[in-house]
């Protein structure tokens, strides 16, 4: 029977790509199998660009957004969005702040006016200002401070970067959440969110050449702003293994243990990804047959490898069995990941493990939203757009003695950080 060879997953080629005399970079891809269009709009402007005493403005900024420009008030935003069957959300990371919009392709124009009218003329009030800032303190409440995981990354992360920004939480510090001025504010907003330091990604039932002069009119004329400060990255080498308790109201312990990873761009990463899948994603996973099922020392397992521009953090969170002692899953962890990095994994389980990528990469690219943000992603992280989609194949390159040897060379237990909770009161 005669196989039919199947086409790009994501069509590159049709991508148009241009940047406006204020450095506003715009890629469009038409893609009319839906009369629907996705809008993103990323600005490099995480935790990474801040400094003590300022962290948490990023965040604040994704909240700032929606509350009024010089011509749509307060809440307007989506409101009038709504209104044209469009829903927009946003998203603050390490490295970069993205806001996206979804609606009928009628309504692009609706959209261009809604996005660029914030850009160039956000309404930073004392009033907005002090509403978002008790917003933006009980999310840190509920999300860190009354969070075992929260709390417990919070602290890993300070263990493992002793001078780069990854060391401080996305979210912020509470007080310098409370110590933002609008001055602040303002200077952050001429820097950060000025179109030489953005990017607009546009997939869907759109025409290129209209839509990028709709683009030009309504953005041309925004300033380009100053070009962002660089980011000191420097971070001394780990020698020994770095440990930290906390103590917090909990039914049992748990266990976060963390290493240095490779930037995005590293040809690790791919391997990497794998590793983290064949460990502790999925019913079969290795780490949930061994502590879980097996062992029964956990109830869960999970494990991460979240790219970033710089070097950022391969870790694993276990929580304690009720009765079992939390050395036992610790134990476990080092004698799985040891037997990974001596003797690799079966053909089996390296071919589930890419499976399971590939599956969770073409979920994205089925949707426009998901292409546009797989653009935008790649740009910021990887350097360039068309970096997107290209996981795929890099995931089907990896060998077992790929995983066996970053395993080995990045899981290193002598460069490893552990965050242990102590459930408080227990004895």
């Amino acid at each position: 029977m005669r196989t039919r060879t199947p086409g790009p997953v994501l069509p590159l080629d049709r991508v148009v790509s241009h940047t406006l005399s204020n450095g506003l970079r715009v890629r469009l891809l038409e893609e009319r199998s839906a009369p629907t269009v996705s809008y993103y709009t990323f600005f490099q402007a995480g935790s990474r660009n801040e400094r003590l005493g300022l962290t948490g403005i990023s965040h604040l900024f994704e909240h700032m957004m929606f509350n009024g420009s010089s011509r749509y008030g307060p809440k307007e935003f989506d409101r009038v969005l709504e209104a044209r069957g469009g829903t927009s959300n946003a998203y603050t990371s390490n490295d970069l702040t993205a806001y996206h919009d979804d609606a009928a392709s009628d309504a692009l124009q609706t959209i261009v006016d809604l996005e660029s009218d914030r850009m160039r003329s956000l309404a930073l009030t004392p009033e907005t200002l002090e509403q978002e800032r008790q917003v933006v303190k009980e999310e840190r409440r509920l999300r860190t401070d009354n969070s075992i995981f929260g709390l417990m990354e919070e602290q890993l992360e300070a263990l493992i970067f002793l001078s780069h920004p990854y060391r401080w939480p996305v979210i912020g510090w509470m007080e310098d959440i409370e110590r933002i001025t609008r001055e602040d504010c303002l200077e952050y907003f001429r820097t950060y969110y000025a179109p030489g330091n953005a990017a607009l990604y546009l997939v869907g039932d759109l025409d290129a050449r209209g839509t990028l002069e709709l683009v030009e009119r309504h953005y041309g004329e925004i300033p380009a702003g100053p070009r962002p400060p660089p980011v000191a990255t420097g971070e001394p080498p780990q020698r020994g293994e770095r440990r930290a308790a906390i103590r917090f109201p909990a039914q049992a312990p748990a266990l976060l243990v963390g290493w240095r990873a490779p930037e995005a761009r590293s040809p690790d990463a791919p391997a990497l990804d794998v590793l983290q899948t064949c460990l502790a994603v999925g019913e079969s996973s290795r780490l949930r047959r061994r502590l879980v099922e097996e062992d029964e020392v956990a109830v869960s397992v999970s494990a991460s490898y979240g790219w970033r521009i710089d070097a950022g953090v391969f870790l694993v969170f276990a929580e304690v069995a009720p009765g079992a002692k939390l050395r036992k899953v610790e134990r476990g962890l080092e004698e799985e990941i040891a037997r990974v990095a001596e003797e690799g994994v079966p053909a089996a389980e390296l071919r589930r493990a890419q499976r399971l990528l590939r599956s969770s990469v073409l979920h994205e690219l089925s949707t426009h939203n998901g292409v546009a943000h797989a653009l935008g992603q790649a740009e910021a992280l990887l350097g360039d757009w068309r970096e997107a989609g290209r996981s795929l194949s890099q995931y089907e390159a990896v060998t077992a003695r790929d995983v066996r040897r970053v395993a080995a060379s990045w899981l290193d237990p002598t460069r490893r950080s552990v965050v242990v909770l102590e459930p408080e009161g227990a004895k």
